[in-house]
């Protein structure tokens, strides 16, 4: 896509990639895609603010070229240094040797260590300021959000802030970049989600303390690094993204996700019934069978939702793999203070409802009933479980 002016002076260059398959060399974006957006301002002085992954490199320096030469650049602006931020960045140096690199005190040494640069590299401090012209950019550390070395850029006279990771999301941009001009806006609200729970989440209470500190600007648009630019309702994503890290200690709304592995049916009958009980005390379920389906999704409705089911056989004296796997991410991610129940199926000899047990005290969820069968599930069982699903729906539903 051309250049598309945000603001007056204020222009986005960005890239999207359908190419890769794995964010992060981890999460899943084959079928979404992402966007690495990148921002010029143009004034008395020029500025780039953010780069983008290197796959793209004619794309991106042509988009530059609309509206400036490379040699009336006058600094770079490294809010990241996460190479899907700066992948360009050697390529522009070698074109744009007399731009200033801007970037956050501990960003410093790892423009050396990624890049090899050590000169025209300027260190900005929290709060400090940096004039273009009629235009003026803050700069506010915002550590952990998600690296050490993160912070955003606010430009004073047009109130965008340009936050980094902060506020994105999954999701290549089909054509329109802003939230009032997206006709898939849900798609994109999803999207957020599961990118945070996959990037951010574990750092939700630097995020709670970032938003705290960026809440005296006046902000008429937000401009992340990947997904829509909010220019109608940036507070939208604000409040999502608050409320998305309050999470952590909440444990999430009301609503249920069934985890669930099975080698031969026998446990996934059994879920199936419980899902239904679930399902008749009215709040919402989502099922999700992890032989099948990527840990980046399952993830998502995790962190979102108070209730969790793990329907897993025992396999050789312990929990399922596949479902062990995406309970041990949760566990990286701090998913914490959870109602779960647990069912499962044995054949020669239990283990899983063990192994479940020490996850679950060290996730700090609570274990509200569980149920082992033998073999098959007997008609009675069935029953037991649907049952069982729908008491644990009300009382998830009740926890509130």
């Amino acid at each position: 896509m051309p250049p598309i002016e945000i603001r007056p002076g204020i222009f986005w260059i960005g890239v999207n990639d359908h190419t890769t398959d794995l964010f992060e060399g981890l999460w899943p974006i084959t079928q979404e895609g992402v966007s690495y957006n990148s921002y010029l301002i143009v004034d008395d002085k020029k500025a780039i603010i953010d780069l983008a992954k290197s796959l793209k490199v004619d794309e991106y320096l042509a988009q530059v070229g609309e509206r400036i030469a490379l040699h009336e650049l006058d600094y770079i602006v490294l809010n990241h240094m996460e190479p899907d931020h700066t992948g360009i960045l050697r390529v522009l140096r070698k074109l744009a040797p007399q731009a200033v690199i801007l970037c956050s005190p501990q960003a410093k040494e790892m423009v050396t260590a990624f890049y090899g640069i050590t000169e025209n590299v300027r260190v900005v401090q929290d709060g400090e300021e940096v004039k273009l012209g009629g235009k003026k950019l803050v700069f506010f550390l915002t550590p952990m959000v998600h690296w050490p070395e993160t912070m955003v850029t606010y430009e004073e006279e047009s109130k965008v802030l340009f936050s980094c990771d902060a506020f994105g999301g999954y999701g290549a941009l089909q054509g329109a970049i802003f939230d009032d001009e997206c006709s898939q806006f849900d798609f994109y609200l999803r999207e957020s989600l599961r990118y945070f729970a996959n990037i951010v989440a574990k750092y939700s209470p630097m995020v709670l303390r970032a938003i705290d500190k960026l809440s005296s600007l006046q902000i008429s648009v937000i401009a992340p690094s990947h997904g829509l630019i909010w220019r109608k309702r940036p507070e939208h994503i604000v409040e999502r993204y608050r409320t998305w890290s309050q999470y952590a200690e909440s444990g999430g709304e009301k609503g249920v996700t069934v985890l669930y592995g099975s080698m031969y049916g026998n446990t996934e009958v059994v879920v199936d019934a419980l899902a239904q009980g679930i399902a008749a005390s009215g709040i919402p379920v989502d099922m999700y069978d992890a032989r099948r389906i990527h840990a980046s999704y399952i993830l998502a409705s995790l962190w979102e939702k108070k209730g969790v089911v793990i329907g897993a056989p025992t396999y050789e004296a312990g929990l399922f793999p596949p479902v062990a796997h995406v309970l041990d991410l949760a566990l990286r991610k701090n998913m914490k203070h959870k109602k779960m129940l647990y069912l499962g199926s044995f054949g020669w000899s239990g283990g899983a409802k063990r192994e479940l047990e020490r996850l679950a005290r060290e996730l700090d969820w609570e274990i509200v009933s569980t149920f082992e069968f033998r073999g098959g599930g007997k008609r009675e069982d069935i029953e037991t479980v649907r049952k069982l699903g729908e008491e644990f729906g009300r009382l998830v539903r009740g926890s509130f």
